[in-house]
């Protein structure tokens, strides 16, 4: 700011001397007819310059208060602040304007014809030019005046914003503890309402997105077993070993689960960028970044939502894991995840590096149609079930190194880059076909029955 003031400091001096050599320079029938045209018409000149200073301010306010790419709630954080005037800028203004309007009181004398009419006449004239001259020196101070009024409105304006701002600071840090600290309670509603209200403070205060999404990633990282199966109420009823009617109460699985579940709609409800009509979302939030290394996940549907940095390490998908036409903006780490039961990749695209090194699928691991535009490492995962990987696109390395398939896997339609792949490792039995860029079979050989090994 300092640097501005400095800049615009001469440029305002520079500025002045120019005027006042404009005004000295200025022929004296100019000034004559500038002066009759003021005489005459000064209620619509005055009313000129007040329309269009008003056009001016009005646009430089309209400008100000347009809103930004995405509405917020929060207050507006203060701009950077104004430097206090410099002392000498009352008296170098001081004498600008009476400059001025001795240039135009001068200006305006020297048109007075000296030989023409009578003394009385010649002497009316010089009374009417000086007083021509005040008023522009007149009007000049005003529109100096003018401006130090607006400045003044300026410092009042961000005064106010300052403090709102602040406040609306405090109420905010407020409402997020209250609401962390309904996250630690052992009632299972008394957390739902922390998770929607962390929801609904996020959707109002984009600034404050990330930190909330982490808190709820952070909720989701918590240890937490699943129920094995549904228990009846007498047994849920009775006390477990080593409880007594003094120890302190455990959160009931099954309701913690609806919590879990809770948290994870409300994440994949603000990861996708469209509705289900296909129009843009309201309640999107671009950019944020998922952190769910170790999280236990129930039933994960991200179907179709929009991930940045997705971390999965180490988590556990329990019942089945949707990433139908999800979009992995960045790495994909989901190495030495365990997918329980279905793993749905269908459609998936993967921007940046894909990894499940050491990932364990129990179920179907189903990746139809991904696109992996970057390197996509399976390197010792375990397939239990089936895997499809059928029409896949991989355009970077593909490396399926020490990977178990117990039943089998389909690479039917799948195709890969045009780059070199000496980097490739695939499944036993499967290969790149060179001139259609199809993964294909490996011919199995038969052998001539003459040329049968001995028993």
């Amino acid at each position: 700011m300092i640097k501005h003031w400095k800049a615009a400091t001469p440029a305002a001096a520079g500025a002045a001397a120019l005027l006042a050599a404009a005004v000295v320079l200025l022929p004296g029938r100019l000034w004559s007819t500038l002066g009759r045209l003021i005489g005459g018409h000064w209620l619509v000149l005055l009313l000129a310059v007040g329309g269009v200073t008003g056009l001016a301010v009005g646009g430089v306010l309209w400008r100000r208060s347009q809103p930004a790419a995405e509405s917020s709630a929060a207050p507006v954080p203060p701009q950077r602040p104004l430097r206090p005037l410099p002392t000498w800028i009352i008296p170098v203004g001081a004498l600008v304007v009476a400059g001025i309007t001795w240039a135009a009181v001068w200006g305006l004398q020297s048109t007075v014809p000296a030989g023409v009419g009578t003394p009385l006449q010649r002497a009316q004239l010089r009374v009417e030019t000086i007083r021509t001259g005040l008023s522009v020196g007149a009007g000049v101070g005003a529109a100096a005046a003018l401006l130090l009024a607006l400045r003044r409105q300026q410092v009042t304006e961000r005064t106010q914003q300052a403090t709102e701002y602040d406040a609306g600071e405090k109420r905010v840090t407020e409402l997020y503890v209250k609401a962390a600290e309904q996250l630690g309670s052992d009632k299972a509603p008394v957390r739902l309402a922390g998770l929607y209200a962390l929801e609904r403070l996020a959707q109002d205060n984009p600034v404050h997105r990330q930190s909330i999404v982490e808190v709820i990633c952070a909720y989701l990282r918590m240890p937490y077993t699943p129920p094995a199966e549904k228990q009846t109420d007498q047994n849920a009823a009775e006390p477990t070993a080593g409880q007594g009617p003094d120890a302190p109460t455990q959160p009931d699985p099954r309701e913690e689960r609806q919590v879990r579940l809770a948290a994870q709609r409300i994440l994949a409800r603000h990861l996708r960028p469209t509705t289900p009509d296909g129009t843009p979302s309201p309640t999107y939030w671009k950019g944020v970044v998922v952190d769910l290394t170790e999280a236990t996940l129930l039933n994960a549907d991200f179907a179709g939502c929009v991930l940045n940095d997705a971390r999965f390490g180490d988590a556990t998908f329990n019942g089945d894991t949707l990433f139908n036409s999800a979009t992995f903006n960045g790495t994909a780490w989901f190495g030495r995840a365990t997918f329980a039961g279905l793993a749905g990749f269908n459609g998936a695209m993967f921007s940046s590096a894909a990894w499940f090194g050491r990932a364990a699928f129990t179920g179907e691991a189903r990746f139809d149609t991904a696109t992996f535009s970057d390197n996509a490492t399976f390197g010792e995962v375990a397939f239990t079930d089936v895997a499809v990987f059928g029409k896949a696109t991989f355009t970077g390395h593909a490396r399926f190194d020490r990977a178990v398939f117990e039943r089998w896997v389909v690479f039917a339609g799948a195709s890969v880059g045009d780059g070199k792949r000496n980097g490739d490792m695939w499944p036993d039995g499967w290969r790149v076909d060179l001139d259609t860029r199809r993964v294909v079979r490996v011919p199995v050989e038969v052998k001539p029955e003459g040329d049968a090994e001995p028993e």
